[in-house]
């Protein structure tokens, strides 16, 4: 079966955004590009709210057309179009290109993607992985965290009633500063800490 991965960049203050939606403390260079490129080639569906699938649908469909983007942003461009995408929305009557509105609650949507795919699934979007978080969906937590403290913003977490018990599985450090965390959730009967 596949999992349901939350992944986020976020400053070293845990948000994602500063309180305006500004990203412009966002480093993104060519070797972070690719780390990027080789995870989104993994995933048999990325999962999006509103917000974040107009950011995408805002650039990504046509940024390999332009002569002067990079290579590693072309090729995260024809990546990104492949996936298949799943919206949640109460506001779109339709969505573009490799994209359907979802149709059914968050639970169920993701049940039934994870039976049929042995792809892992990306979940992006604060609120909606937050509830995704609270109901228990997230298998696994990616943060690339950057190099800055921006002291209020959007917060890459709700807040929990109990939390999460996550365990580190995988690091990385960029040459931009940038660091990736990747945990995966623990299971309930895997023990308390002390």
């Amino acid at each position: 079966m596949s999992k349901l991965i939350y992944s986020m960049q976020v400053s070293l203050d845990g948000f994602i955004a500063r309180p305006d939606g500004d990203l412009d403390w966002v480093l993104v260079d060519e070797e972070f590009h690719r780390f990027v490129n080789d995870q989104s080639r993994q995933f048999g569906t990325e999962i999006y709210g509103r917000r974040l699938y107009e950011i995408m649908t805002g650039f990504w469909p046509t940024a390999d057309q332009d002569p002067a983007t990079p290579d590693y942003e072309a090729e995260f461009a024809q990546i990104w179009r492949a996936v298949p995408k799943l919206v949640f929305s109460r506001t779109l009557e339709r969505v573009e290109g490799n994209s359907r509105l979802a149709t059914r609650d968050l639970v169920d949507e993701v049940a039934a993607l994870k039976s049929s795919s042995d792809k892992d699934l990306s979940i992006g979007g604060a609120d909606l992985a937050g509830q995704a978080l609270r109901l228990g969906l997230v298998d696994e937590v990616r943060v690339f965290v950057q190099p800055v403290v921006l002291g209020a913003g959007k917060p890459m977490f709700p807040e929990f009633e109990e939390g999460l018990d996550l365990q580190l599985v995988e690091t990385h450090t960029f040459g931009s500063g940038v660091v990736y965390l990747c945990y995966e959730r623990r299971s309930p009967d895997a023990g308390r800490r002390a």
